[in-house]
């Protein structure tokens, strides 16, 4: 098999007792792994192409760490020796093709890509993810199927342990598999595994960063950024504020946050953002939401929906505090701002 792979890792997980996957913990995912490696791999496990994953035993993964140092890979070869010595189960996962997964250590497989910064949100194939991510519980002893936790708590109550359920989801925390360089996060437990976060980002402890959504860094995540929402370097979101992303009423509209952004404490926006733009502290932006285009002397020029303004730069947007009406200001010329507004009707 000679056929480059599009992805390429070898993990080591959680099953339940019926043998099925529960998560994958991949240390070293490759994004188009060199063929002469990935054919090794290949050949080894008798993969005949497409996307599969592949259970392994301590035998083979110690022919595979063999094999491998023999071409030159060592980096790779240290981490299959060590995982020949793991006691959990071990898994090969091969991707031909970046195509929808279909088990559990495939979706695992694409979360990972994303949180080690291989791809950025809406760069890979997520699609049918959800019911691939068995919801289980994550202890203090890993995950746990949710219908042997009574058991596994009971056992550890017996044994003078006590068995922490920090959470029950179908996403783990990222960080119990890969901390980004160069970032500060100050509750981790915020910070789904499939976050992009870039290097340069702080995320606060209201701050939150779903899956498939991220930073580009530098910048300073005091709010919410939402599945499929992407925010760009050195844009700043304020305590509590909102960003709507593709789960929670944004559609097929892909919102982003462009450069050099604010979204005030309390904020959110339904629109993509274009850079500089600021948005008033306690003001919610929607697709559908009647804005006021004000000149640079404070006159109106017309009311559009915010859709329509989408993506532009240099914006701000406000509430005016004795009409309640949504107002939008630009450091451009009213005629400017009709011109853009124009070549996007």
């Amino acid at each position: 098999m000679t056929t480059p792979l599009f992805s390429l890792a070898i993990g080591v997980g959680t099953q339940n007792l019926q043998g099925q996957w529960l998560e994958v913990f991949y240390p070293q995912p490759l994004l188009n792994p060199e063929v002469e490696l990935s054919s090794t791999i290949a050949g080894m496990l008798g993969h005949q192409g497409g996307n599969h994953s592949y259970s392994l035993d301590a035998g083979l993964i110690a022919d595979l760490a063999e094999a491998v140092q023999d071409i030159g890979f060592q980096a790779e070869a240290e981490l299959l020796q060590r995982l020949s010595h793991s006691q959990r189960p071990l898994v090969a996962t091969l991707l031909e093709t970046d195509a929808a997964p279909t088990s559990t250590p495939e979706a695992y497989l694409k979360l990972h890509l994303l949180s080690h910064r291989l791809v950025k949100p809406h760069g890979v194939n997520l699609s049918g993810i959800f019911p691939l991510l068995p919801n289980v519980a994550w202890t203090s002893e890993g995950a746990v199927d949710l219908t042997e936790l009574p058991a596994r708590q009971l056992d550890a109550r017996i044994n003078g342990r006590l068995l922490e359920v920090f959470s029950v989801d179908k996403f783990p925390k990222m960080t119990d598999y890969v901390v980004p360089s160069g970032v500060r996060l100050a509750d981790s437990s915020r910070i789904r595994l499939g976050a992009y976060v870039g290097e340069g980002t702080t995320v606060m402890h209201e701050g939150f960063i779903n899956f498939n959504a991220g930073t580009a860094g530098p910048g300073m995540i005091e709010g919410r950024v939402s599945a499929g929402v992407f925010v760009g370097k050195g844009s700043d979101l304020g305590g509590g504020c909102s960003t709507m992303g593709t789960l929670s009423g944004g559609g097929n509209i892909v919102i982003s946050v462009g450069e050099g952004c604010l979204i005030g404490a309390n904020a959110g926006i339904g629109i993509p953002l274009g850079d500089r733009n600021t948005v008033e502290s306690g003001l919610y932006i929607t697709a559908g939401t009647k804005v006021a285009l004000l000149d640079a002397d404070n006159q109106l020029v017309k009311v559009v929906k915010a859709r329509e303004l989408a993506g532009q730069t240099d914006l701000l947007f406000r509430r005016n505090s004795q009409t309640g009406a949504v107002e939008c200001k630009t450091h451009k010329s009213a005629i400017e701002l009709n011109e853009a507004l124009h070549a996007h009707n």
